[in-house]
């Protein structure tokens, strides 16, 4: 086992703070994660995840996006926590799969990626989960589930050691901020408008 950089554990620290923010409904999961993604942008850049380097560079965007939405909402108001219709899920999946399929098709014929197919269901889910807690929705978290499920092993066997560690760790996050957040949301809609 090789010890981590000092890039890996920058990124791996930024981030946990970010993602432990946000299950706590934190509007500073935003700048904290701008800064963790652009770090890991650079570690998978070194490590052939080519759909991850995407993926932080979209993290990063979607971080400036999410920190207004979060402060601003509708009508300047904080943007409360909801649930996603059952119409977004039934073509987010679908889709979530398809695009899975074809950018993992183009990394594979197109580029030295490891696990190219694999890789791409982390990005394409972890965009999927992105969109929905930039909304503040519910369902984000058991995406995240998903995703940490898979980008784990993924990680390891890149010999990102402390990076699975942490994925591991985001997976437990998430079950807990799943309850979190539904709690919070019973608890606005209980509380007088």
């Amino acid at each position: 086992m090789t010890m981590p950089s000092l890039l890996e554990l920058a990124a791996n620290a930024f981030t946990a703070i970010a993602i432990l923010l946000a299950g706590r409904n934190n509007v500073h999961t935003w700048w904290t994660g701008i800064v963790g993604c652009t770090l890991f942008g650079l570690l998978f850049a070194e490590s052939r995840l080519y759909a991850d380097v995407v993926l932080q560079a979209f993290f990063v965007a979607t971080g400036v996006l999410g920190w207004w939405r979060w402060l601003h909402g509708k009508n300047g108001a904080p943007l409360p926590i909801t649930h996603a219709g059952w119409r977004t899920l039934a073509w987010m999946v679908p889709a979530g799969i398809a695009a899975t399929a074809a950018y993992g098709a183009l990394l594979h014929f197109y580029t030295d990626a490891y696990a190219p197919f694999i890789d791409s269901a982390v990005l394409v889910f972890s965009v999927i989960a992105q969109l929905l807690m930039m909304g503040r929705r519910i369902e984000n978290w058991p995406v995240w589930l998903i995703v940490n499920t898979i980008a784990v092993p993924l990680y390891y066997s890149r010999g990102l050691v402390l990076t699975s560690i942490l994925y591991m760790a985001f997976w437990i996050n998430a079950i807990v901020s799943w309850w979190w957040w539904r709690r919070l949301a019973r608890q606005q809609a209980l509380a007088p408008a």
